[in-house]
């Protein structure tokens, strides 16, 4: 066998012989530069500046907006979820170059942790103002006429980091945080950062939380919108129900089976039930007024039971029965301001049950931002993994509309930042000084693939963020 691999018709030509240090300015990470010219060119550094100029007290630190500029391009990057991984990446200098930045100008670790521990309990309101500007910016941009939004929490596993504040036991059975987040069109649009034992619906945050951001699309975006709100059981409750029904928002809620309700189902006639089908999987269902026993308010009740899985037909122990409540189609003024077939359209018990099993659909921002950023976060106060987790989120936004502005023809919107990185991310670039120039090289695979130019541009002409 030696003697086999000793032959030298084993031997490559291209073999490297030896290796060395380049002079070059080189990165791996050249799709930085659009992310980074694409913040510059939306504004978000402003509206930072707003909310947080007083951070910087002396000319000798670094530039506020600098720092979150390199925060926000360390979530997407992604190799590392340490802080130490600043200290790596102040010693490259193709790292700078790519996200025009001077080598002083990186930040450290020591000078990270300092930042994030600035911030108090109070900042949260903060970064919640600039996740609203950041979703009318998206609303003004898409001019929806219906909003879809969705009410969930979610759960941030931190077992391997216990010694933190506001690590909680949570309803999934491990130690951590669950903030209350809207969600829309695979964005986080407004969130509360809440220790883990905060279950759903802990005390009147929801509904604060709705009423505020509804407000806040009626004053700044159309007074006239229609507005659906999608929950799940963990919401069901008279005062949320009829808070939201007051605002004049639909809302679709899954509700819970009771044994008295089985057997209301019960005494419905056979003739009653009608059957969806989206193509895939066909449910019964069958329509009624509901109001549980110490409720004043009767509400629109869809029962369903799917009549399959797949190819195989569930017997009737087997079926996984739901019920959905929504006061679209009994409060006349959710819907007043559409036009009228599409009223017609949306108080459909059909439309009714395809838009609840989207919600599972939008829970889906939960998968992309733990892809995209981490669940455990670095610090012991309360505070500052506060402000680390809403850096994050607004991260996450960012990178959903740099998707949407940037990549879209190059890559599925819906594509979480794992594919992302791969494909518009990791890639070699090489940065060159010349004539009062500063040029950014990538090989003529990137400049095909990517169609490179195309979208070099599309980062430079976004629509800004009206400061």
């Amino acid at each position: 066998m030696k003697q086999i691999m000793k032959q030298n018709k084993f031997k490559s030509k291209g073999e490297i012989t030896r290796v060395g240090v380049t002079k070059d300015t080189i990165t791996g990470r050249g799709g930085l530069a659009l992310f980074v010219r694409y913040l510059s060119s939306i504004n978000i550094y402003a509206i930072l500046l707003e909310h947080f100029s007083w951070i910087r007290k002396s000319m000798k630190g670094k530039p506020v907006w600098n720092i979150f500029k390199q925060i926000f391009c360390f979530f997407y990057d992604g190799t590392s979820r340490h802080l130490v991984y600043f200290d790596q990446l102040k010693r490259d200098e193709g790292y700078a170059a790519v996200i025009e930045s001077r080598e002083e100008d990186m930040v450290s670790s020591h000078q990270i942790k300092r930042f994030f521990r600035v911030f108090s309990w109070i900042a949260a309101g903060a970064f919640r103002e600039i996740l609203k500007r950041l979703f009318i910016w998206r609303l003004k941009i898409e001019k929806p006429d219906v909003i879809n939004l969705t009410l969930d929490t979610m759960g941030m596993n931190n077992n391997e980091a216990k010694k933190r504040h506001g690590v909680q036991p949570t309803y999934k059975k491990y130690l951590g945080f669950q903030p209350l987040q809207i969600i829309w069109n695979r964005k986080i649009v407004d969130a509360i950062f809440r220790g883990g034992k905060k279950h759903s619906n802990w005390g009147n945050t929801a509904v604060n939380m709705v009423r505020a951001l509804v407000n806040l699309i009626r004053k700044e975006y159309d007074p006239n919108v229609t507005i659906i709100l999608r929950i799940d059981s963990g919401f069901f409750d008279e005062v949320n129900l009829e808070a939201f029904n007051k605002l004049d928002i639909g809302f679709i809620c899954t509700g819970k089976i009771y044994e008295k309700t089985k057997e209301y189902i019960k005494g419905l006639p056979e003739d009653g039930w009608q059957t969806y089908d989206n193509g895939h999987q066909q449910w019964d269902y069958i329509e009624f007024g509901y109001r549980y026993d110490s409720w004043k308010k009767f509400y629109r009740a869809i029962y369903t039971r799917p009549v399959y899985e797949g190819r195989q037909r569930l017997l009737e122990f087997a079926r996984p029965d739901n019920i959905i409540l929504t006061n679209i189609g009994v409060n006349p003024k959710v819907v007043e301001n559409l036009s009228a077939e599409k009223q017609e359209e949306i108080i459909k018990a059909e439309n009714i049950i395809r838009s609840h099993h989207e919600r599972g659909a939008d829970e889906l921002p939960h998968r992309g931002i733990k892809d995209f950023g981490f669940e455990e976060l670095p610090f012991k106060r309360f505070s500052a993994n506060s402000a680390f987790y809403y850096c994050m989120v607004i991260s996450f936004f960012l990178f959903e509309t740099f998707k949407e502005d940037v990549l879209e023809e190059v890559i599925p919107v819906t594509s979480y930042a794992t594919t992302v990185r791969r494909k518009a991310l990791d890639f070699a670039a090489k940065i060159v000084k010349t004539a009062g120039e500063i040029i950014l090289k990538v090989t003529q695979t990137v400049m095909d693939t990517l169609r490179f130019k195309d979208i070099w541009e599309r980062c430079q002409n976004p629509i800004p963020i009206v400061v």
